[in-house]
């Protein structure tokens, strides 16, 4: 990335970004006011005072936000975005059940290339609605999901599946790790999608896979992305037929390493809590969907306190049911409180930093994304707080996870270009995305 200018020196931007509070993210607490953020081609050149900024730069588009809070694009750290195509389709199901009886036999009657696209579709659409820039997404023909992220403009961390069982997909856990590092060879430069392996979960990768992963991801340099401790029923099988409880088991398989990605993590020991620490591993939590699936609830201020690299995904819309982060936020911050009895737990600015510094930290990008500095990566996000159920602002951060929706984000900007400008999607046509959404339920009925 090039150099940022000084806000006092006379520079060219194309867009002069006025908001009424600035959150850079840069450290907790700061709240901007009367400060503006210059873009020029994919970077963040400035941030400053406004009348510096309007004295000193020739913008091609000045953009004055008045009633908007402006915080870095939030990052979606779990999901499987084609299941969007699911969502409504096995509510009131504990996880066991809901995947054996009801989803596995769905996605093998319905899954296909065409499938994974019109849902991908649908997700992103309503992710770049709610002011997501960038999301963790691990499904089947994962290339697919890489091209309709490319035409809308979000950034992507394709976690390609892998499994011991054939599906549409691939064979065996042999085939899909093959097809993990080809996707990985196609997309290594790209600006807008990473790759990851993707392991389902410990009960569905035996051991020979999950060590010829691990050797590749080290080898690599790419994460490992993997549901972990979801609940109690997987604890419990798992000692009964490995004898071991399954981070135990991912330990002596020499997974844990800073590039593992926990998911859900609903069951912890405090050494557990300890050796993931000593790690470096990144948890991933999914309130919403741990919630919906009764799974329990993620220690997350004993993980904050342990200096774990703490996270937020939405999960998909299946279990989920919407893909908001907003909302994602404001249930990590309850869930936090009532998990530890503590009402100044898991606080507003500790879940927006999950979205958006500690999402960029698990991407491998926390010198480029996550935060709005001079010479960031110009991925920001505006959201609208004068509205009835926002009023009044005493601090903008609280009223954002607290009390705004998603639908009052007005623009999104990846990459320095507009995704969603005045709440309009740029690059998608909604009146494409309905009538596929409902051809498909119409099939799936």
């Amino acid at each position: 990335m090039s150099s940022p200018v000084h806000a006092s020196e006379a520079f060219s931007a194309d867009t002069l970004i006025h908001p009424r509070w600035l959150v850079p993210m840069t450290e907790k607490g700061l709240v901007l006011t009367g400060h503006s953020l210059a873009i020029k081609d994919a970077e963040i050149v400035a941030v400053g005072p406004t009348e510096t900024l309007k004295n000193a730069c020739q913008a091609s588009e000045e953009i004055s936000l008045d009633n908007h809070v402006l915080i870095p694009g939030l990052i979606n750290a779990h999901g499987h975005s084609p299941m969007t195509l699911f969502r409504g389709f096995a509510d009131d199901m504990p996880l066991q059940p809901w995947l054996e009886e009801k989803i596995w036999p769905a996605e093998s009657k319905w899954v296909s290339e065409e499938f994974v696209r019109d849902g991908a579709a649908l997700a992103i659409a309503e992710m770049l609605r709610s002011g997501t820039t960038a999301f963790t997404d691990m499904y089947f023909f994962p290339e697919e999901v890489a091209k309709v992220a490319l035409e809308a403009n979000i950034r992507v961390q394709l976690a390609a599946p892998i499994l011991d069982f054939p599906t549409v997909y691939a064979r065996d856990a042999e085939e899909y790790i093959h097809k993990t590092t080809d996707l990985n060879d196609r997309y290594k430069n790209s600006e807008h999608v990473q790759v990851a392996f993707g392991p389902h979960a410990p009960y569905t990768v035996s051991d020979a896979p999950l060590q010829k992963i691990s050797t590749l991801a080290n080898e690599l340099e790419i994460p490992i992305h993997i549901h972990l401790h979801e609940n109690a029923r997987e604890i419990a099988e798992a000692i009964k037929n490995t004898g071991q409880r399954p981070l135990a088991r991912l330990e002596a398989l020499g997974l844990l390493s800073q590039l593992l990605q926990c998911v859900h993590v609903t069951q912890l020991l405090d050494d557990e809590i300890t050796l993931l620490a000593d790690a470096g591993v990144t948890i991933v939590h999914c309130p919403a969907s741990n919630a919906n699936l009764a799974s329990g609830l993620c220690r997350t201020q004993a993980i904050l306190d342990a200096g774990i690299n703490l996270v937020l995904g939405t999960d998909s819309a299946a279990s989920n049911n919407e893909l908001n982060m907003i909302n994602e936020m404001r249930m990590a911050a309850l869930f936090g409180k009532a998990g530890s009895d503590n009402a100044a737990a898991t606080s507003a600015w500790d879940v927006l930093a999950m979205a958006t510094v500690n999402g960029a930290q698990a991407l491998g990008r926390g010198d480029q994304l996550g935060m709005l500095a001079p010479g960031r990566l110009a991925d920001c996000v505006a959201v609208d707080l004068d509205t009835l159920n926002c009023q009044p602002v005493f601090d903008p951060v609280s009223t954002l996870v607290y009390s705004a929706q998603g639908n009052q984000v007005s623009h999104v900007w990846v990459n320095g270009k507009l995704s969603l400008e005045q709440g309009r999607l740029v690059h998608m046509d909604e009146r494409d995305l309905l009538p596929r959404a409902r051809d498909w339920a119409g099939k799936i009925r």
